[in-house]
């Protein structure tokens, strides 16, 4: 696709960017974490690494003023923007005049009821990923609704908090590591595609962002009983960092007339009680969680 949007010239410059905000008299609000990005090489990579044909779609949550959207529209059959600011809306209808197969969704992706716009919004594509520079502040909400939500995606490419992205990537046995890891690393194969400074955005946030792609995996890293059990146990076992593994599950499944049960339990399973929870790998979790489920259903309190 060659077509320009009104105007003329790539939204993701800095000349480009100022003009759009001035022309419309646009003003960030902090409070929604805009930040938008004027760097057409990290647009480029984040593009790439949704690895999308002519014949895919693209979901974004928070399309700003269309610089990214842009890109998928030149990339992908159809471009769903999901965009909770209203005051966005003209001045995407604005800058991406240009892009039939693009729609604006007006709302919160948090709330929108995503199976029905996917029914809808993407009929006829061969898969779809999800490709976003998301807010900081609702970065892990976001993330987990979509892996939650059990949605036909092929992958999810996003722009996100340096740290958040390192915590999702992260192995076992690091500082990093912890249920945030596990969680996505249960319904997806992570990769870091890139750092971003924070100088190629306007406004400029506090911080770096990373560029994460999480290839979503046709069935679960490991397999479990009870889904809900096994991210209770991840939970519990990180509710105090600085304890052990035996000491974080006793508190939250155990008495302390019962308490003297899990440690029996844990060297059944192969796990040192002394052990701390950033020390277990997902398929450790997975047996922990089921030898533990087994354990209370015999002995139902």
């Amino acid at each position: 696709m060659t077509n320009k949007p009104y105007g003329g010239g790539d939204i993701a410059t800095p000349s480009r960017t100022k003009e759009i905000i001035a022309r419309h008299g646009f003003a960030f609000k902090k409070s929604l974490g805009q930040n938008f990005l004027i760097d057409a090489n990290i647009l480029n990579k984040i593009v790439e690494a949704a690895e999308l044909t002519p014949n895919d779609g693209a979901l974004e949550i928070g399309p700003g003023i269309g610089s990214l959207t842009e890109r998928l529209a030149r990339t992908a059959a159809k471009v769903t923007a999901v965009e909770i600011d209203q005051r966005l809306l003209p001045i995407l209808s604005d800058t991406l005049a240009a892009y039939p197969n693009v729609e604006i969704v007006h709302g919160d992706v948090l709330k929108v009821a995503l199976d029905e716009l996917f029914a809808r919004s993407f009929a006829g594509v061969d898969s779809v990923s999800v490709v976003a520079n998301l807010p900081y502040y609702v970065t892990t909400p976001i993330v987990m609704r979509l892996l939650e939500a059990k949605l036909p995606l092929r992958n999810i490419v996003v722009m996100i908090q340096k740290e958040v992205a390192e915590r999702m990537a992260a192995a076992p046995g690091g500082k990093e590591y912890g249920s945030l890891s596990i969680a996505v690393q249960y319904y997806c194969e992570p990769e870091l595609v890139t750092v971003v400074p924070h100088t190629v955005f306007i406004p400029q946030p506090n911080v770096d962002s990373a560029v994460i792609k999480l290839k979503v995996r046709s069935r679960p890293a490991v397999e479990v009983k009870d889904e809900a059990f096994f991210f209770e146990v991840v939970h519990a076992s990180f509710a105090q960092r600085r304890k052990t593994i035996s000491n974080n599950l006793a508190a939250r499944f155990f008495t302390k007339e019962t308490k003297g049960e899990l440690a029996p339990l844990l060297e059944r399973t192969g796990i040192d009680p002394s052990r701390r929870g950033e020390t277990l790998s997902l398929e450790e979790y997975a047996r922990l969680s089921e030898a533990l489920l087994e354990h209370i259903r015999r002995n139902p309190t």
